[in-house]
């Protein structure tokens, strides 16, 4: 048994960069011959140009709500699968509905990685408890779990007391799903006297693991690590044994954007996930999965290579409706382009004297009244609605991610 699931893990980070903008570059080649969305959207992109995370960088994003209308437009994936047909083994459902493929492709999800990391090994029995209905959550664990040699039990959600009874009847040495979920069965466990002591570790996702629970679990002899994953995209990122932050997989590129932009921020700070999956089949371009994250500096302790992110951070789409207008997060950083003055900047909307108030607050070396002038002026412009300017100190607003930071309390 080896402590990496392969050579990928422990390279030069110099040289994954260069393999992985060569991947990217290949992989836009690709989508632009084989899925019909990307032959539209990259129609002006030289492939054979893309040899930096500069040019990655100025490739267009792609949001999940264009999914939405391009899939009503071409049923049932908006163009953007490269396959169809046979090659198709699954077709999932997510709240819009947005359709998602899964193919005949081992381990599609790439889940193999990240179990690998929990403690996963083969010929390890899996109590599998992800939805099986309609969401692709269960059958992306089945994916990794089988490429990696394991049983799967697809146990999926809900019935408890039938969840204890197969485990003491046919002791899993694992659980896979929500933290919450497990936290039940094991309740749900101690009432019916059944020994479940069998689970020595467990992969959680799709919530908070907060420390009391993962101190509870350890305490029943379970470890527990955490993964970040998409429908759409599959895995993005895992925890180690360092537990310090999440590794990204190796089979992605990832980048770090201001929220409502596609520009990439300095590592460290908060903004939204945007990757770029290499899976050729369903060939998602620089797709913002409108969560926030960060860059962790450093290596992880655990001897990996990759990137580190801080894992989730709240979510990018920070809309607000003012005054029964709509101001989006591109629109801000529409007014702070305009002005170059301005290094960072947030919309600040608050409820005052039973109205609502906007704030953009602006970090810039160099104010006066003839700069705050002209910012409001490019505000009315763009927002349609009137905002005060306040500058700031440079670096004094928070890392959090917020373009737009909607603080009405209305009691």
């Amino acid at each position: 048994m080896t402590d990496y699931y392969d050579q990928l893990e422990t390279r030069d980070p110099a040289a994954r960069e260069r393999e992985l903008i060569a991947k990217v570059a290949a992989q836009v080649a690709h989508a632009q011959s084989a899925a019909p969305a990307y032959s539209r959207l990259l129609a002006n992109v030289d492939a054979t140009a893309i040899d930096s995370a500069a040019a990655i960088s100025k490739l267009p994003v792609t949001r999940k709500s264009e999914l939405l209308a391009l899939q009503s437009e071409a049923p049932p994936f908006g163009g953007f699968s490269a396959v169809s047909g046979s090659a198709i083994s699954y077709i999932f459902a997510s709240p819009g509905p947005i359709y998602e493929p899964g193919t005949r492709r081992s381990d599609f999800w790439r889940f193999a990685r990240t179990l690998f990391a929990a403690g996963f090994r083969q010929g390890d029995m899996i109590q599998n408890c992800f939805s099986y209905h309609l969401t692709p959550a269960g059958a992306m664990v089945d994916s990794g779990a089988h490429a990696l040699g394991c049983t799967v039990i697809p146990a999926g959600v809900g019935q408890a007391e039938l969840q204890v009874q197969t485990i003491g009847d046919l002791k899993p040495t694992g659980y896979v799903g929500t933290p919450s979920f497990l936290k039940i069965i094991l309740e749900k466990a101690d009432e019916m006297g059944v020994d479940v002591t069998c689970m020595r570790k467990a992969l959680v996702s799709g919530e908070a693991l907060p420390g009391p629970l993962r101190s509870d679990f350890a305490a029943r002899g379970i470890d527990v690590f955490q993964c970040y994953a998409t429908a759409d995209l599959g895995v993005i990122a895992y925890e180690t044994e360092a537990r310090e932050g999440l590794v990204v997989d190796e089979g992605i590129y990832l980048e770090i954007v201001r929220p409502g932009s596609g520009e990439t921020v300095a590592d460290g700070e908060v903004g939204e996930v945007v990757v770029t999956s290499l899976n050729p089949d369903y060939p998602l371009i620089r797709f913002a999965t409108g969560d926030l994250s960060a860059i962790l500096p450093g290596a992880s302790p655990c001897g990996r290579s990759n990137r580190r992110i801080r894992g989730w951070l709240g979510r990018a789409d920070q809309t607000a409706k003012i005054r029964g207008m709509f101001v989006h997060p591109e629109q801000v950083n529409r007014v702070i382009k305009r002005h170059p003055e301005i290094v960072r900047a947030r919309l600040v909307v608050d409820w005052i004297d039973r109205s609502d108030s906007m704030k953009l607050q602006c970090e810039t070396a160099r104010d006066g009244t003839q700069l705050a002038a002209a910012i409001s002026e490019s505000i009315r412009d763009i927002c349609k609605l009137r905002g005060e300017v306040e500058f700031v100190a440079v670096g004094s607003l928070p890392n959090d991610g917020k373009v737009i930071d909607d603080i009405r309390r209305y009691d």
